[in-house]
C-alpha cells in the first residue's frame, strides 16, 4: 500500500504532467522536464509512473470515467429526450470545468497513447456517443425530437462540448451553468418538434 507522501508525489507528477501536456503538447514534454518541474530527480518518477505514456493513459482514462459517471447521473433523474440531452450537456460541461488541465489534454492529447490504451480509448469514446444518440433515437420514436441524422446531431453536439474548455478560458467569462444553458438552447431548439 503507498503511504500518503507516495500518493501526493504521484498526484503532483500528474497534476504537472497535465498542466505541461497542455501548455506543450504531449511530444514536446520530457521526462526530465516534468521531473524538474516537479522538483524530484527523473528516475524518482519512475516510482509512479513507468513511462510518460502510462501518465497520459491515466489522464485519459480517468476523464473518460467522470464522463460516463456524470452521463449515469444526469440521465437517472430525468425520463423526457430533451431533458436528458440538457442534463447531459450540463453534466459534460461540468466535467470540463472541474478539470480543465485533464480536459484539454484528454480533448488533443490522446492521439498520443499506446496500444492497448488508444484502443480502449477509442472503444470508450464510441460508447459515449452511443448514449448520447440513444437518447435522440429514443426521442425521435418517441416524437420528443423530430428525425434527424443522429450520427451528424451527436457530431454537431460534441463539437461544440468538447471545445468548452477553449472559451472557459478566454475573457469573455460565464459561469459553468449560464454556459450550459446557453449551450443547451442553442443545441436543443434545432431538434425539438
Amino acid at each position: 500500500m503507498a503511504t500518503k507522501v507516495e500518493q501526493t508525489t504521484k498526484e503532483k507528477v500528474k497534476q504537472t504532467a497535465q498542466k505541461l501536456f497542455r501548455e506543450k503538447g504531449y511530444a514536446a514534454v520530457g521526462m526530465r522536464e516534468l521531473a524538474k518541474e516537479v522538483g524530484i530527480q527523473a528516475p524518482s518518477l519512475y516510482n509512479h509512473y513507468k513511462s510518460k505514456d502510462d501518465i497520459l493513459r491515466e489522464i485519459c482514462m480517468d476523464m473518460a470515467a467522470q464522463f460516463f459517471t456524470a452521463f449515469d447521473a444526469a440521465i437517472a433523474t430525468e425520463q423526457k429526450a430533451g431533458r436528458q440531452l440538457r442534463a447531459v450537456i450540463r453534466a459534460h460541461i461540468g466535467v470540463v470545468a472541474a478539470n480543465m488541465d485533464s480536459a484539454e489534454v484528454f480533448f488533443q492529447e490522446w492521439i498520443f497513447l499506446e496500444q492497448p490504451a488508444l484502443g480502449k480509448f477509442k472503444k470508450m469514446r464510441l460508447e459515449y456517443e452511443t448514449k448520447f444518440r440513444g437518447i435522440l433515437d429514443k426521442g425521435i420514436r418517441k416524437k420528443e425530437i423530430k428525425k434527424v441524422n443522429t450520427k451528424l446531431a451527436t457530431f454537431a453536439i460534441f463539437s461544440a462540448l468538447n471545445a468548452t474548455y477553449d472559451f472557459m478560458r478566454s475573457t469573455e467569462k460565464l459561469s459553468q451553468e449560464q454556459m450550459a444553458d446557453e449551450l443547451a438552447d442553442l443545441l436543443l431548439k434545432g431538434l425539438k418538434t
